[in-house]
């Protein structure tokens, strides 16, 4: 009877083990043509998957020599000893990106086609989320959006870039630039007269005006003063250009003050770059998208979108670091996720209300 099963016993092993090498055989050739079409050669296994192979490990009591293919022996050993001393898995590489940043992302992308990747991490951080310009750039790419690409401006080497470094804190800069109004008597030319912080980017700008006469640029220079002192901005210096507009008058208010007049060189708007920087920014994002039909218009138009530059949009230069000028602002981290449009939409921002 001993004899009988024994038979059976080698006859079954005989007709089954061929079978069973072969279908091993099979799935580890499998595994070996996907891993050379792979584009690397390591693969991160998840903590779920590295205790699931140790599991199955253990019904062959982790004898795995030849067996595994997605590890190698000695790290399939580092994650036993690892299991046996108590310490948990941890996940490998960089933490994945959220489906409710995703989201958002999305979702800002689509509804400003004009910002760039930098811009709108920087409108995250005022949400209280975090994705670096890459990141976003792929999370858009995979949703068909595609931004207008953010402008690279070649750095002027101008050979007073030291001082104003140095004294960008108690330094302001400023400029004319003008818009087309478009009234009964015909089409006019408004200008409007601003004033930038260089230390902290704060700007301050004219109503709008027909004729920048003597006595408007001075009772400018005037205001600019008190927006100063409300600012607490100590003023040593002010840049201009040559203009015509600049009066002695209008010099004369700032060396009052204490404050020493820099005209920049003719034909050289680089030694002016940070108000020549706004005055391109505030035509590419506001003014160009609008036909004035009265100074009024044009006045609310400016003072709406320069209440968001200065409280409420990212800014992206030297000691910013893409975050608002609001000097105590703080992230929102909680609370639906809110938008607000201003200009019909030409303006737009993130809020998240209070939980």
């Amino acid at each position: 009877m001993n004899s009988t099963i024994s038979l059976l016993l080698v006859f079954l092993n005989q007709f089954f083990m061929p079978r069973h090498n072969a279908q091993l055989r099979l799935l580890k050739a499998q595994i070996a043509i996907l891993r050379a079409r792979m584009p690397t050669e390591r693969i991160i296994l998840s903590p779920t998957e590295k205790a699931e192979l140790l599991r199955i490990g253990e019904e062959c009591g982790h004898d795995i020599d030849g067996l595994i293919e997605v590890a190698k022996p000695a790290t399939y050993k580092r994650w036993l000893a690892q299991m046996r001393g108590g310490r948990t898995f941890q996940a490998v590489g960089r933490p994945r990106l959220t489906q409710e940043l995703r989201d958002v992302v999305v979702r800002i992308g689509s509804e400003n086609l004009l910002w760039g990747y930098k811009r709108i991490a920087g409108e995250l951080k005022k949400l209280g989320l975090y994705a670096g310009a890459n990141s976003i750039k792929r999370i858009l790419n995979d949703a068909g959006i595609h931004p207008s690409p953010e402008r690279r401006k070649k750095k002027p080497a101008l050979p007073w870039t030291t001082f104003i470094r140095a004294h960008m804190e108690t330094m302001v800069a400023c400029d004319f630039f003008s818009k087309t109004v478009f009234t009964l008597r015909g089409p006019r030319t408004a200008y409007v007269l601003m004033f930038i912080h260089l230390g902290s980017r704060r700007v301050f700008c004219s109503a709008p005006t027909y004729a920048p006469d003597s006595a408007w640029v001075t009772q400018q220079a005037r205001n600019t003063l008190i927006w100063c002192a409300e600012h607490g901005i100590a003023l040593s210096f002010l840049i201009r250009d040559a203009d015509t507009k600049f009066n002695a008058s209008f010099d004369t208010v700032w060396e009052s003050e204490g404050a020493r007049v820099l005209q920049i060189p003719h034909r050289a708007p680089d030694a002016n770059a940070f108000a020549e920087s706004f005055i391109a920014t505030i035509k590419r994002e506001c003014l160009d998208f609008f036909v004035c039909f009265s100074r009024s218009q044009l006045d609310y138009i400016l003072r709406t979108w320069l209440r968001h530059y200065n409280t409420e949009r990212p800014h992206r230069g030297r000691g910013i670091g893409n975050n608002v000028l609001q000097v105590d602002f703080r992230p929102a981290r909680d609370g639906p996720i809110r938008r607000r449009r201003q200009l019909g939409g030409i303006v737009t921002s993130y809020t998240r209300d209070a939980a």
